[in-house]
């Protein structure tokens, strides 16, 4: 398991290139016009964790496989996607899909990148793209209310649960507020999480900065810091040039090329620990001759299932985990000297994985 990044934007505010450069393929087409993007364009990366690397080479492990994030590049929305206008329909369907949202703000002054509202204003333009995603979630809530009349009489549990949750989701849109502000409680988390509401996904503002800008940001890339601060969002400041340069490098010139630039990772390092932070996710190990492995999870998830995420069967015949901590495993040499140092634990069904921990589950078949 991974989790779906949807990167949006306005039209030429660089998406295009970033998803090109992140996935390391020429699969969308860059180019200095509205709408070319058509479908949206889905790759795969590799998560970026050195633990994994390193676990592997104590364990000697014959393939390493680390987790995979999937980035969708949706296409280029403008003010009106909520009637139609553009793409905007294919937009709307197609952000539904995704487990958040990476918007692409420009932050870079180009008089040869057309801007399609004819100014620099990231600011102004998540608002165009939230207020986009509010209507189109209050003209949803409005269509389902009117098709689950007749269950709500009836008092049918779920219909009524629905009704409630919907009608907390309208009354923030309707003070300007999207619905991720929503307080659920626990036992109405899995029916929220089902209405799907576009504005229920957190956001990671992308700024897409300037070369030269891409270690410290600009004027442009604080305001939007400012902003999802004030939302509770995240952001990250990325040249999207950068990172297409960066994509045509092996691993050693691409880190000649970053000490050079003054950076310490590349953008899709921090771009996906901004998403792992935004999503509550974090990783856990399975290690051993045959492969190193790296899964994730949702912080807090149980033993058995962090199992269930490797095979459900392993969550079914859940029996306990075999746990040793990552800093333990690589400072007693690996598996062996963590059982001598009496480092390997024992943990039951009520344990809640942490980040790092290697795992090996012992389960009924």
């Amino acid at each position: 398991m991974g989790f779906r990044m949807g990167i949006v934007g306005l039209p030429n505010v660089g998406k295009s290139t970033l998803f090109n450069a992140l996935t390391k393929t020429a699969a969308a087409q860059a180019a200095n016009f509205p709408f070319c993007t058509i479908e949206p364009n889905v790759g795969e990366v590799a998560v970026p964790d050195r633990r994994l690397d390193q676990l592997a080479e104590i364990a000697k492990s014959r393939a390493v496989i680390p987790a995979r994030l999937t980035f969708v590049d949706i296409a280029g929305l403008v003010k009106g996607a909520s009637k139609g206008e553009g793409l905007g329909n294919q937009f709307l369907a197609n952000i539904r899909e995704v487990d958040a949202i990476a918007h692409v703000l420009r932050c870079f002054e180009d008089e040869d990148v057309t801007h399609v509202d004819g100014r620099v204003d990231p600011v102004a333009d998540a608002e165009t793209i939230e207020t986009e995603l509010m209507i189109a979630d209050m003209e949803s809530i409005e269509k389902r209310l009117q098709n689950i009349v007749r269950k709500v009489r009836g008092g049918d549990k779920e219909a009524v649960q629905q009704e409630r949750l919907l009608k907390l989701a309208m009354e923030a849109l309707e003070n300007g507020q999207p619905a991720r502000t929503v307080e659920v409680s626990d036992d109405d988390r899995k029916a929220w999480r089902m209405l799907q509401l576009l504005t229920q996904k957190p956001v990671l503002y992308v700024c897409n900065v300037d070369e030269a800008e891409a270690g410290t940001g600009n004027a442009q890339s604080e305001r939007v810091a400012a902003m999802a601060a004030d939302q509770g969002n995240a952001h990250v400041v990325i040249s999207a040039k950068i990172e297409e340069e960066i994509s045509q490098l092996d691993a050693e010139e691409a880190e000649m090329f970053l000490s050079e630039m003054g950076l310490e990772e590349a953008g899709l390092d921090r771009l996906i620990k901004a998403g792992y932070g935004l999503l509550h996710l974090e990783t856990y190990f399975t290690v051993g001759p045959k492969e190193a492995r790296a899964w994730t999870i949702p912080v807090g998830t149980l033993a058995p299932q962090a199992a269930g995420v490797i095979h459900g069967d392993f969550e079914k015949g859940f029996i306990r985990a075999e746990t040793i901590s990552y800093d333990d495993y690589i400072a007693l040499g690996g598996e062996q000297g963590a059982k001598d140092a009496g480092k390997m634990r024992a943990e039951g069904k009520a344990y809640r994985v942490r980040d790092g921990d290697v795992l090996h589950f012992l389960f009924n078949t």
